[in-house]
Protein backbone atom coordinates (compact mmCIF):
# COMPACT_ATOMS: atom_id res chain seq x y z
CA UNK A 1 0.00 0.00 0.00
CA UNK A 2 1.31 3.43 -0.86
CA UNK A 3 2.72 5.53 1.96
CA UNK A 4 1.83 9.23 1.77
CA UNK A 5 5.15 10.95 1.11
CA UNK A 6 4.17 13.83 3.36
CA UNK A 7 4.10 11.45 6.34
CA UNK A 8 7.76 10.50 5.93
CA UNK A 9 9.35 13.82 4.92
CA UNK A 10 10.03 17.04 6.89
CA UNK A 11 7.35 19.68 7.15
CA UNK A 12 9.19 22.24 5.01
CA UNK A 13 10.42 20.58 1.79
CA UNK A 14 12.48 22.38 -0.81
CA UNK A 15 10.18 21.35 -3.68
CA UNK A 16 6.42 20.86 -3.55
CA UNK A 17 4.33 19.69 -6.50
CA UNK A 18 0.66 20.00 -5.64
CA UNK A 19 -2.22 18.54 -7.71
CA UNK A 20 -0.49 19.35 -11.00
CA UNK A 21 -2.15 18.71 -14.35
CA UNK A 22 -0.30 19.28 -17.63
CA UNK A 23 -1.10 18.88 -21.30
CA UNK A 24 0.39 19.16 -24.77
CA UNK A 25 -2.36 20.77 -26.86
CA UNK A 26 -5.28 18.32 -26.63
CA UNK A 27 -3.19 15.53 -25.06
CA UNK A 28 -3.36 15.50 -21.27
CA UNK A 29 -0.12 14.17 -19.77
CA UNK A 30 -0.47 14.65 -15.99
CA UNK A 31 -3.42 14.18 -13.67
CA UNK A 32 -3.27 15.63 -10.15
CA UNK A 33 0.40 14.83 -9.49
CA UNK A 34 1.52 15.63 -5.94
CA UNK A 35 4.75 15.03 -4.03
CA UNK A 36 7.40 16.90 -2.06
CA UNK A 37 11.18 16.64 -1.73
CA UNK A 38 13.10 17.55 1.44
CA UNK A 39 16.15 19.76 0.98
CA UNK A 40 19.38 17.80 0.59
CA UNK A 41 17.65 14.53 -0.29
CA UNK A 42 17.13 12.57 -3.50
CA UNK A 43 13.79 11.45 -4.89
CA UNK A 44 13.51 8.81 -7.62
CA UNK A 45 10.71 9.51 -10.09
CA UNK A 46 9.91 6.20 -11.78
CA UNK A 47 7.45 4.94 -14.37
CA UNK A 48 7.20 3.10 -17.65
CA UNK A 49 7.61 4.89 -20.99
CA UNK A 50 4.85 7.45 -21.45
CA UNK A 51 3.95 7.57 -17.77
CA UNK A 52 4.58 11.32 -17.50
CA UNK A 53 8.03 11.44 -15.86
CA UNK A 54 9.55 13.86 -18.35
CA UNK A 55 6.43 16.03 -18.23
CA UNK A 56 6.89 16.36 -14.46
CA UNK A 57 10.53 17.35 -15.01
CA UNK A 58 9.49 19.99 -17.53
CA UNK A 59 6.88 21.42 -15.18
CA UNK A 60 9.39 21.65 -12.31
CA UNK A 61 11.98 23.41 -14.50
CA UNK A 62 9.58 25.76 -16.25
CA UNK A 63 9.66 24.23 -19.72
CA UNK A 64 5.90 23.69 -19.68
CA UNK A 65 3.24 25.46 -17.62
CA UNK A 66 0.79 23.29 -15.68
CA UNK A 67 -2.86 23.63 -16.58
CA UNK A 68 -3.81 23.16 -12.93
CA UNK A 69 -2.08 22.86 -9.56
CA UNK A 70 0.89 24.61 -7.99
CA UNK A 71 4.68 24.25 -7.80
CA UNK A 72 6.52 25.69 -4.81
CA UNK A 73 10.27 26.07 -4.40
CA UNK A 74 11.72 26.97 -1.00
CA UNK A 75 8.23 27.95 0.09
CA UNK A 76 7.66 30.31 -2.84
CA UNK A 77 4.98 29.75 -5.47
CA UNK A 78 6.88 29.43 -8.76
CA UNK A 79 4.05 28.04 -10.87
CA UNK A 80 4.38 29.15 -14.49
CA UNK A 81 7.69 30.98 -14.07
CA UNK A 82 9.99 30.79 -17.08
CA UNK A 83 12.89 28.34 -17.20
CA UNK A 84 15.52 31.10 -17.04
CA UNK A 85 13.98 32.62 -13.92
CA UNK A 86 13.85 29.22 -12.20
CA UNK A 87 17.47 28.62 -13.21
CA UNK A 88 18.47 31.89 -11.53
CA UNK A 89 16.65 30.72 -8.40
CA UNK A 90 18.78 27.57 -8.34
CA UNK A 91 16.82 24.96 -10.31
CA UNK A 92 18.88 23.12 -12.93
CA UNK A 93 17.76 20.53 -15.49
CA UNK A 94 19.92 17.76 -16.97
CA UNK A 95 17.56 16.49 -19.68
CA UNK A 96 17.44 13.18 -21.51
CA UNK A 97 19.69 13.05 -24.57
CA UNK A 98 22.85 14.89 -25.43
CA UNK A 99 22.24 18.33 -23.96
CA UNK A 100 25.44 20.00 -25.19
CA UNK A 101 26.32 22.56 -27.84
CA UNK A 102 27.61 20.21 -30.52
CA UNK A 103 29.47 22.87 -32.55
CA UNK A 104 31.49 24.06 -29.53
CA UNK A 105 34.46 22.39 -27.91
CA UNK A 106 34.25 20.74 -24.50
CA UNK A 107 35.89 23.76 -22.86
CA UNK A 108 33.72 26.24 -24.76
CA UNK A 109 30.61 24.42 -23.49
CA UNK A 110 31.87 24.69 -19.92
CA UNK A 111 33.04 28.29 -20.19
CA UNK A 112 29.69 29.38 -21.64
CA UNK A 113 27.82 27.77 -18.77
CA UNK A 114 30.14 29.05 -16.04
CA UNK A 115 30.20 32.63 -17.34
CA UNK A 116 26.41 32.74 -17.20
CA UNK A 117 26.20 31.49 -13.63
CA UNK A 118 29.49 32.60 -12.04
CA UNK A 119 30.74 35.51 -14.14
CA UNK A 120 34.17 35.74 -15.75
CA UNK A 121 36.00 35.68 -12.43
CA UNK A 122 34.54 32.29 -11.52
CA UNK A 123 35.35 30.46 -14.75
CA UNK A 124 38.91 29.34 -14.00
CA UNK A 125 38.04 27.77 -10.65
CA UNK A 126 34.97 26.05 -12.06
CA UNK A 127 36.98 24.61 -14.96
CA UNK A 128 39.54 23.23 -12.53
CA UNK A 129 36.82 21.55 -10.44
CA UNK A 130 35.16 20.10 -13.55
CA UNK A 131 38.38 18.68 -14.96
CA UNK A 132 39.48 17.28 -11.59
CA UNK A 133 36.22 15.35 -11.35
CA UNK A 134 36.10 14.30 -15.00
CA UNK A 135 39.69 13.80 -16.24
CA UNK A 136 38.42 12.43 -19.54
CA UNK A 137 36.92 15.83 -20.33
CA UNK A 138 40.26 17.48 -19.53
CA UNK A 139 41.89 15.22 -22.11
CA UNK A 140 39.28 16.28 -24.68
CA UNK A 141 38.94 19.95 -23.74
CA UNK A 142 39.75 21.15 -27.30
CA UNK A 143 37.61 18.48 -28.95
CA UNK A 144 34.23 19.30 -30.51
CA UNK A 145 31.39 18.16 -28.28
CA UNK A 146 29.74 16.54 -31.31
CA UNK A 147 32.59 14.02 -31.50
CA UNK A 148 32.26 12.84 -27.89
CA UNK A 149 30.74 9.48 -27.07
CA UNK A 150 27.31 9.37 -25.44
CA UNK A 151 28.89 8.75 -22.05
CA UNK A 152 31.32 11.62 -22.46
CA UNK A 153 28.48 13.96 -23.40
CA UNK A 154 26.64 12.92 -20.21
CA UNK A 155 29.82 13.69 -18.28
CA UNK A 156 29.92 17.12 -19.89
CA UNK A 157 26.31 17.76 -18.84
CA UNK A 158 27.13 16.76 -15.26
CA UNK A 159 30.40 18.70 -15.19
CA UNK A 160 28.48 21.93 -15.74
CA UNK A 161 26.45 21.39 -12.56
CA UNK A 162 29.18 19.64 -10.55
CA UNK A 163 31.44 22.68 -10.68
CA UNK A 164 28.58 25.07 -9.86
CA UNK A 165 26.03 23.01 -7.86
CA UNK A 166 22.41 24.21 -8.08
CA UNK A 167 20.04 24.08 -5.16
CA UNK A 168 17.80 21.61 -7.03
CA UNK A 169 18.87 19.36 -9.90
CA UNK A 170 16.33 17.48 -12.04
CA UNK A 171 18.05 14.60 -13.84
CA UNK A 172 16.21 12.93 -16.72
CA UNK A 173 17.56 9.52 -17.84
CA UNK A 174 21.24 10.45 -17.84
CA UNK A 175 22.21 6.76 -17.89
CA UNK A 176 20.06 5.91 -20.90
CA UNK A 177 21.97 3.75 -23.37
CA UNK A 178 25.26 3.87 -21.45
CA UNK A 179 27.61 1.01 -20.63
CA UNK A 180 27.49 -0.17 -16.99
CA UNK A 181 30.91 1.34 -16.21
CA UNK A 182 29.76 4.78 -17.41
CA UNK A 183 26.50 4.42 -15.45
CA UNK A 184 28.68 3.99 -12.35
CA UNK A 185 30.51 7.22 -13.19
CA UNK A 186 27.19 9.05 -13.59
CA UNK A 187 25.81 7.88 -10.24
CA UNK A 188 29.10 8.56 -8.45
CA UNK A 189 28.99 12.14 -9.76
CA UNK A 190 25.36 12.54 -8.69
CA UNK A 191 26.27 11.32 -5.20
CA UNK A 192 29.03 13.93 -4.98
CA UNK A 193 26.67 16.65 -6.19
CA UNK A 194 24.22 15.66 -3.45
CA UNK A 195 27.05 15.73 -0.87
CA UNK A 196 27.58 19.37 -1.83
CA UNK A 197 24.02 20.09 -0.67
CA UNK A 198 22.05 19.81 -3.91
CA UNK A 199 18.57 18.29 -3.77
CA UNK A 200 17.89 15.79 -6.56
CA UNK A 201 14.90 14.55 -8.53
CA UNK A 202 16.17 11.58 -10.53
CA UNK A 203 14.28 10.04 -13.45
CA UNK A 204 15.92 6.73 -14.18
CA UNK A 205 15.32 3.58 -16.25
CA UNK A 206 17.44 1.39 -13.96
CA UNK A 207 14.95 0.94 -11.13
CA UNK A 208 17.33 -0.84 -8.78
CA UNK A 209 20.02 1.85 -9.14
CA UNK A 210 17.47 4.62 -8.58
CA UNK A 211 16.03 2.98 -5.45
CA UNK A 212 19.52 2.36 -4.09
CA UNK A 213 20.48 5.99 -4.68
CA UNK A 214 17.36 7.85 -3.50
CA UNK A 215 15.70 8.11 -0.10
CA UNK A 216 12.24 8.68 -1.53
CA UNK A 217 10.33 7.39 -4.53
CA UNK A 218 7.31 8.40 -6.58
CA UNK A 219 5.85 5.96 -9.11
CA UNK A 220 3.80 7.24 -12.05
CA UNK A 221 1.38 5.34 -14.27
CA UNK A 222 -0.47 7.07 -17.11
CA UNK A 223 0.24 10.50 -15.66
CA UNK A 224 -0.91 9.69 -12.14
CA UNK A 225 0.91 8.95 -8.90
CA UNK A 226 0.37 5.34 -7.83
CA UNK A 227 2.96 5.24 -5.03
CA UNK A 228 4.73 7.80 -2.82
CA UNK A 229 7.01 6.74 -0.01
CA UNK A 230 10.41 5.67 1.22
CA UNK A 231 12.59 3.94 -1.34
CA UNK A 232 13.79 1.48 1.30
CA UNK A 233 10.22 0.35 1.99
CA UNK A 234 8.85 -0.10 -1.51
CA UNK A 235 9.88 -3.77 -1.64
CA UNK A 236 8.59 -5.61 -4.71
CA UNK A 237 5.89 -3.03 -5.44
CA UNK A 238 8.14 -1.37 -8.03
CA UNK A 239 8.22 -4.55 -10.10
CA UNK A 240 4.49 -5.04 -9.71
CA UNK A 241 3.59 -1.46 -10.58
CA UNK A 242 6.20 -1.03 -13.34
CA UNK A 243 5.93 -4.21 -15.41
CA UNK A 244 8.69 -4.65 -17.95
CA UNK A 245 10.98 -1.98 -16.50
CA UNK A 246 14.70 -2.71 -16.07
CA UNK A 247 15.53 -3.76 -12.51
Amino acid sequence: MAVPLESVTPAAPLLEVENVDAAYAAFRALFGVSFSVPEGSALALLGSNGSGKTSVARVITGLITPTAGRVRFAGEDVTGLSAWRLARMGIAHAPEGRSVFASLSVEENLVLSFRQSLGRSGVAGALERAYDRFPRLAERRRQSASTLSGGEQRMLSLARVFADPPRLLVVDELSLGLAPAIVDVVFDALAEIREQGTTLVVIEQHVDRALEFAEYVVLLTQGQVVYRGLAAEIGDQAERLLPGEPA
